[in-house]
């Protein structure tokens, strides 16, 4: 098969979908990789690199596109990228398709197979997403630590608070991966920390493994509750595929204080804000109510280098599965692979996606026989 690595035109996203290791595992497989020039500069790999691994380079992203067979991305593709694709392509990437009407019916429309990293799902858990989760709940708290200074915009608390002055205080909404990365780090700055969870048994887990943060039932009341009291709010609520719930409304921000602090790590699926909207590192934040909103749709970008390896680690045998056996092979392989065709020759293929959009569903298996 020919595996294609264009370089990501996001804005300020520096990953790279495949790095000079795995591409060299690949060649050795007995498959082509074709790797667009500068790829891997934005997390420290050199072209060279990936020449020494015996992955041809290509001057420019169609060139990529006209060769490959599979388009291994980061990313959803932007709308230069849409128009490269074709119906006899599979795409491997993050897609997040809940978060955009346009996106999903665009491309539906190339009739590519687009696979998702996130809707693959295996005893529960999201191997392809956990990683970036555990990348952008850590950051969450440091950025949200850094944006509460006064320079910043926030109302001047310092977190880990110092001797004879109370920490500030966090509410993670959420206890997953992302959740509990991030209060695990807001914890460890000092913070007074709170978990908000709707899984009596995660609760339960929580309590006994976080010593340092304490949990609280999920739901409006305990959240309006605390908002007026609390520094930074971090949204780490996942619905696997789907649009993430908005369980934050305006009228709710009001409650909290002038200059305080809300990262939505759910931006990806639409967030879970009603005032939410994607933001870039470039200009990362905006003020809604008094609050200030760190809203980046690709946290893990920030930390390239890092946010690959762990990535890489994850989807490669899944490259690799697809790459020996065709798409077909691999379902029959890992069954759980099924779960992440978002779309296959002009249908849509994601029941979460098409509910959140009411798009008419089908059945992914019934492509591939």
């Amino acid at each position: 098969m020919i595996i294609g690595v264009p370089k990501e035109i996001k804005p300020q996203e520096n990953r790279v979908s495949m790095i000079p290791a795995y591409a060299a595992d690949l060649v050795k497989r007995g498959h082509r990789v074709v790797v667009q020039a500068g790829a891997g500069e934005g997390a420290s790999y050199a072209n060279d690199q990936y020449v020494a691994a015996g992955a041809d380079l290509v001057p420019d992203a169609r060139s990529v596109f006209e060769e490959a067979e599979m388009i291994v991305k980061v990313k959803e593709p932007q709308p230069s990228e849409l128009e490269m694709l074709n119906e006899g392509q599979t795409l491997f990437t993050y897609l997040h398709l809940a978060a955009s009407r346009e996106l999903t019916e665009k491309l539906v429309e190339t009739g590519c197979t687009a696979v998702a990293y996130e809707t693959i799902s295996v005893n529960g858990h999201l191997p392809l997403l956990e990683p970036m989760s555990e990348i952008a709940g850590r950051m969450s708290s440091i950025v949200g630590s850094y944006h509460l200074a006064n320079h910043r915009g926030g109302r001047g608390i310092l977190l880990g608070g110092v001797p004879g002055v109370a920490p500030g205080r966090v509410v993670v909404i959420g206890g997953g991966t992302a959740g509990v990365n991030a209060a695990r780090v807001a914890a460890g700055i000092g913070a007074d920390v709170t978990i908000l969870e709707v899984d009596f048994d995660r609760m339960r887990f929580l309590d006994i493994t976080m010593e340092g943060t304490h949990t609280l039932f999920s739901n409006e009341a305990n959240l309006s509750e605390l908002l007026p009291r609390v520094d930074l709010v971090i949204g780490a609520v996942l619905v696997p595929g789907a649009a993430a719930p908005k369980l934050i409304t305006r009228e709710m921000l009001r409650l909290m204080q002038p200059g305080s602090v809300f990262v939505d790590i759910a931006v990806d699926q639409g967030g879970c804000a009603e005032t939410t909207r994607p933001t870039t590192h470039e200009d990362p934040t905006f003020e809604e109510e008094g609050v200030l909103h760190y809203c980046v749709a690709n946290m893990p970008g920030a930390f390239a280098r890092t946010a690959t390896q762990a990535l890489n680690n994850v989807t490669h045998p899944w490259t690799a599965m697809i790459a020996d056996q065709g798409l077909a092979g691999a379902c029959a392989t890992r069954p759980a692979l099924l779960g992440g065709i978002n779309t296959i020759s002009g249908k849509l293929t994601c029941k979460p996606v098409g509910s959140a959009h009411n798009i008419e569903y089908h059945d992914p298996a019934g492509f591939l026989r």
